[in-house]
C-alpha cells in the first residue's frame, strides 16, 4: 500500500484518488500538470526509483521505423534480447509484478506458459495537435449520473478525466482515448480447440467519429461516442452478415442502438443483445459484448474502485507479434499464444476494481482491471464468476503504431482458465493490409437503411 500512495501523490493527484466518490472537474492549476510533472496525457512522467521504469522522454517518433506496402511496421526494439523469461519454476521471484490472472495461466499450463521480460520503453505518443484537447478535456468535462456519462466533452471528445479522480474516470479514458482518427481493420477472430486446432472468422471493422464525419448533423451527434461496423467477410456460412453499432456516451439516458443484417435471410433487426455480457460476434461463447477493446460500453452494472497504481510486466511493444512474416499456425497452439512471439515489459497500471452493484447481473461479477498509464489502455482485465472464482484472463498485447502516432492493440487475448481454451480478437499477419487510420467515411454508411446493402451476399 505504501509503495501505490507513493506513486498517487506523486502525481499531485493525493488520497483522493482512493476513494470512488463523484469529483468534478479538475482546477487549471491541476490541468497544469499535463506536460510538466505529467505526460501531455496524464502519465508520471518521471521513472521510477530504480530505473527499470524510464522517465517519459515523448515516445518513439514517427520516423522510428519502416512501413512496409501493406502498412506493417517494422520493429525499432527487434535487436533487443529479453532481461530474463519467467517460467513455472521462477514465477514466485516475479509474483509481486504479476496479475492474479497470469498467475494462474503459470498454475494452468506449467509446462508451456512463459513471460519473456525486455527492456521497458515508454514508447507511446499522441500528434502534437491532440495534447491541448487533452488539456481542455481536464478542465471542461464532468461526470453525469454517478459517472453513467459525461457533460463539457461534445467539444474535446478524447480522454475526459486526463487527472482522475476515481475509478470510473481511468475506465472513461480507456473508452475515449484517441484511435487515430476513423479507423478501417482487416483482422481475424479464431477460438482454438483444447487440442490448439483453430479455424478462422475474417472481419472488417470500421470506427468512425462525430468529428471525423463532414456534415454530420451535431445534435444528434452530441450523446455519440462513436460509429461502428463489423463485416463478416469468412468463412463462406458466415459471410455477408453484418454489424452495425451507435455507441452513445451515456447509455443509460440513452442505450447503445445496434442492428444486425442476416445474409441468409436478408434482414436487417434490432440486436439488443450486442450489450454487456450477450455473446460476443463469433466467438463461441468464450468472450462477450463487453469484452472487445478490453472492455467497452456502459459502465452503470458496476461500481469502481480506484486502487491506486502499481508496477507490473504486461505486453507492450508487441511488434514481432504483429509481424507479416508469421502464419496464424505460428501463433496459435493448444492453451495460449505462442509466447516465444510475445514481449512483455515493466510499466506503472492504474489498478482499478470493477464490482456489480446490487440488484444489477453480469456473468463476471468482478472485474479486476490494470490500465497502461502511458495509454490509457487495458492491459490485464481477470474476470471473476458468479462464485468469485477466477474465470477469464484478458490481455491486450499493445504496440504503437508509430507512423501514424496511435498507441493501439495488435491483438486482444481472452484465456478462459475453465474450458482450457481462448479467443484471438485483431491477428491481422496474413491479411492484405494493417490498420487505416484517419480513413474517409460519410455519415450516410451508419444508417439501417444503408446496413443492407452493406453485406456482401
Amino acid at each position: 500500500m505504501k509503495t501505490t500512495i507513493k506513486f498517487v501523490q506523486t502525481g499531485a493527484l493525493a488520497l483522493s484518488l482512493m476513494a470512488s466518490a463523484v469529483m468534478a472537474k479538475v482546477s487549471p492549476e491541476e490541468a497544469a500538470q499535463l506536460g510538466t510533472t505529467l505526460t501531455p496525457i496524464g502519465a508520471l512522467k518521471a521513472g521510477n526509483a530504480s530505473g527499470s521504469i524510464p522517465a517519459w522522454a515523448g515516445g518513439l517518433p514517427a520516423t522510428a521505423g519502416t512501413v512496409d506496402s501493406k502498412g506493417f511496421l517494422s520493429d525499432p526494439f527487434a535487436a533487443e534480447k529479453p532481461l530474463f523469461v519467467i517460467t513455472a519454476a521462477t514465477v514466485a521471484q516475479h509474483k509481486d509484478k504479476l496479475t492474479a490472472g497470469q498467475l494462474a495461466l503459470f498454475e494452468r499450463y506449467p509446462s508451456t506458459y512463459k513471460i519473456p521480460v525486455y527492456p521497458t520503453h515508454r514508447s507511446a505518443a499522441l500528434p502534437a495537435d491532440i495534447y491541448p484537447v487533452i488539456k481542455a478535456s481536464a478542465v471542461k468535462t464532468e461526470q453525469v449520473d454517478g459517472g453513467n456519462g459525461l457533460s463539457g466533452f461534445a467539444d474535446t471528445r478524447y480522454y475526459a478525466f486526463p487527472v482522475p479522480q476515481s475509478g470510473i474516470e481511468v475506465l472513461w479514458n480507456h473508452l475515449t482515448r484517441y484511435r487515430g482518427g476513423n479507423i478501417n481493420r482487416l483482422a481475424t477472430r479464431v477460438q482454438p480447440q483444447a487440442n490448439g486446432d483453430f479455424s478462422m472468422v475474417q472481419l472488417e471493422d470500421e470506427i468512425s467519429y462525430p468529428r471525423e464525419l463532414p456534415g454530420l448533423d451535431k445534435q444528434k451527434a452530441e450523446n455519440i461516442l462513436f460509429y461502428f461496423i463489423q463485416r463478416v467477410t469468412g468463412p463462406a456460412r458466415l459471410a455477408g452478415n453484418v454489424l452495425l453499432v451507435h455507441e452513445t456516451i451515456d447509455q443509460v439516458k440513452s442505450p447503445r442502438d445496434a442492428w444486425l443484417y442476416n445474409a441468409g435471410q436478408r434482414r436487417v433487426r434490432r440486436a439488443p443483445q450486442v450489450a454487456y455480457d450477450g455473446p460476443a460476434t463469433a466467438a463461441d461463447g468464450l468472450a462477450t459484448s463487453d469484452n472487445y477493446d478490453m472492455f467497452n460500453g456502459a459502465p452503470d452494472r458496476y461500481t469502481w474502485e480506484l486502487v491506486g497504481k502499481k508496477e507490473l510486466y504486461i505486453p507492450y511493444n508487441s511488434y514481432r507479434l504483429d509481424s507479416p512474416s508469421l502464419k496464424y499456425a505460428d501463433i496459435l497452439q493448444a492453451g495460449h499464444i505462442n509466447q516465444d512471439l510475445t514481449r512483455y515489459e515493466l510499466h506503472r497500471v492504474w489498478e482499478v476494481v470493477a464490482k456489480v452493484k446490487p440488484g444489477q447481473r453480469h456473468i463476471y461479477s468482478t472485474r479486476h482491471m490494470y490500465f497502461d498509464e502511458d495509454t490509457w489502455q487495458l492491459a490485464e482485465v481477470d474476470h471473476y464468476d458468479g462464485r468469485g472464482q477466477l474465470w477469464r484472463v484478458g490481455e491486450g498485447h499493445a504496440q504503437q503504431y508509430y507512423h501514424k502516432q496511435v498507441p493501439g492493440y495488435t491483438a486482444e487475448v481472452l484465456y478462459d482458465l475453465q474450458s482450457g481454451r481462448y479467443s484471438v480478437l485483431g491477428l491481422k499477419n496474413e491479411e492484405k493490409r494493417s490498420i487505416e487510420f484517419g480513413a474517409v467515411a460519410s455519415a450516410s454508411n451508419y444508417t439501417p437503411a444503408a446496413l443492407r446493402q452493406a453485406g456482401v451476399r
